[in-house]
């Protein structure tokens, strides 16, 4: 590697890669990144590892309340995720039960949105555990395909703050995230 590249900076928190167009000019002290063997310009420019340690974070400063959605229906998750980040929503996803436990862990959601029939570990237990081990409960919809009122009665003993029948409209979720978590102007 040329001597002239920055080191490797992790991607993601506040040592997060940031890139220039050609067209936009490069904020002080970046340099353009060049191909290892030929020099040759790639158009990008980025900060070195110390730059990036002692620069603010300013997406993660102006990000909306976070919601986490547990759906293994990709679709689904896409249509839920597209609404509610153009509503200014920073939205992390987790395809199965487990991995929204240690999502929820992790990302500590405002909101979850959660499916009840998924792999590996159902809604209803992800709930419980949900209930069980976190000292501020988090506000959870639950979204299902399930019919039975049974299952909603049981949602809502483990204290689930809305419970929506799929299919439905995407007017009716926002709505409910809305009233749960509402944004500042």
């Amino acid at each position: 590697m040329p001597a002239s590249l920055p080191a490797p900076c992790s991607i993601g928190g506040s040592s997060r890669i940031r890139y220039r167009g050609l067209e936009g000019t490069p904020v002080a002290g970046h340099r353009r990144l060049e191909t290892p063997f030929t020099g040759e310009s790639r158009g990008r420019w980025i900060m070195t590892q110390e730059q990036a340690t002692n620069e603010p974070d300013t997406a993660e400063a102006k990000r909306g309340p976070r919601i986490l959605l547990v759906d293994d229906d990709a679709e689904i998750i896409e249509a839920m995720r597209y609404a509610l980040q153009s509503r200014g929503y920073d939205v992390v996803i987790a395809r199965d039960g487990n991995q929204g436990l240690v999502m929820a862990e992790r990302e500590d959601p405002d909101l979850v949105i959660l499916d009840m029939m998924m792999p590996k570990r159902s809604g209803f237990l992800v709930l419980e555990r949900l209930r069980r081990t976190r000292k501020v409960p988090t506000k959870i919809i639950m979204v299902t395909a399930n019919e039975g009122n049974r299952h909603k009665a049981y949602a809502e003993m483990l204290g689930v703050d809305d419970y929506i029948r799929k299919p439905f409209a995407m007017d009716r979720l926002l709505a409910s995230v809305e009233r749960l978590l509402p944004l500042s102007s």
